[in-house]
């Protein structure tokens, strides 16, 4: 990263300036974190961190010409409600940042709660060296926070979709080489694993076919096929609950993500296909975001 000050390039806008610019126009396009998204870019068309960031802005540093081109560029594709994490690449996830772009689903910060699920439930594994699967990975996010915080089990994780497959791909050979990534259809993934798997987790597409997102970072920048899951939104979930029964071991663990209003139709799914304990959990707004459940 780069430690050089931006009032050591040649002459510019004034950062401080650019950023008051930047955020207004975001706020006139209706960007919900405009300030954020415009220090981001800017951080990311510098090569700084959003603390030297703050220290360059007030310090009246000055951004270099082809950088505040650049950083124009970017706020007016903002502006626009392409998704932040396209224009720079990444998107935290707990502690990692993962690649991005057109073609994968971008993940949620929402999600992180249903990792933490799926690696309570590893962590509490008896076996030394617990199994667990991640069906539908996307970017990899959920098989990626199992595999670097539970380091002694072994991640596997399917995906059926090239372009989301490209970048989890990527995402795999950076942050968990150990890791095992299959391009495959998920209803028939891993059968070499059948009653061995501890966890089984997914964010699977969920979004009933006739409600639309509101966002246009997700209507129109989010792949279809990671949103939409027919009619309910349940039909990939009714494949995840057959697989997952033949995937874990009795006392396995399954961790499905799903929209607030969705908790009592899957428990209500999962208890007819003979899955117990099921319950479902809240994220940190106090939404129903994910349901678990125990392979009998």
């Amino acid at each position: 990263m780069s430690t050089s000050r931006t009032s050591d390039a040649p002459a510019g806008s004034a950062v401080a300036q650019l950023l008051r610019d930047a955020a207004a126009r975001l706020a006139a396009a209706g960007v919900a974190t405009p300030d954020v998204d415009a220090e981001l870019l800017a951080a990311h068309v510098l090569d700084i961190g959003r603390g030297e960031l703050a220290a360059a802005s007030l310090r009246g540093d000055r951004m270099p010409e082809q950088a505040a081109t650049r950083f124009a560029a970017l706020v007016e594709r903002r502006a626009a409600r392409e998704p932040l994490q396209h224009l720079t690449g990444h998107a935290p996830f707990r502690h990692l940042e993962l690649r991005v772009g057109p073609g994968v689903f971008v993940p949620r910060p929402e999600t992180e709660m249903v990792a933490q699920l799926a690696i309570d439930a590893l962590r509490s594994a008896a076996s030394g060296s617990p199994i667990a699967v991640d069906l539908g990975t996307g970017s990899g996010a959920l098989a990626l926070a199992m595999a670097t915080e539970v380091p002694h089990a072994l991640v596997h994780a399917a995906e059926n979709s090239v372009d989301a497959f490209i970048w989890a791909k990527e995402n795999f050979a950076r942050l968990a080489p150990q890791a095992r990534l299959a391009f495959i259809d998920l209803a028939r993934a891993f059968p070499d694993l059948d009653g061995a798997v501890s966890v089984v987790v997914s964010n699977p597409p969920y979004v009933p076919d006739d409600a639309i997102p509101r966002d246009p970072e997700v209507r129109h920048w989010d792949p279809p096929a990671a949103l939409y899951g027919g009619a309910d939104g349940l039909d990939v979930v009714r494949v995840l609950s057959g697989v997952a029964l033949r995937l874990l071991h009795p006392g396995g663990t399954l961790v499905i993500e799903h929209g607030e209003w969705q908790g009592e139709p899957i428990r209500d799914l999962l208890a007819a296909d003979g899955w117990r304990a099921a319950s479902t959990h809240r994220d940190l707004t106090l939404r129903d975001r994910a349901t678990t459940a125990i392979r009998p």
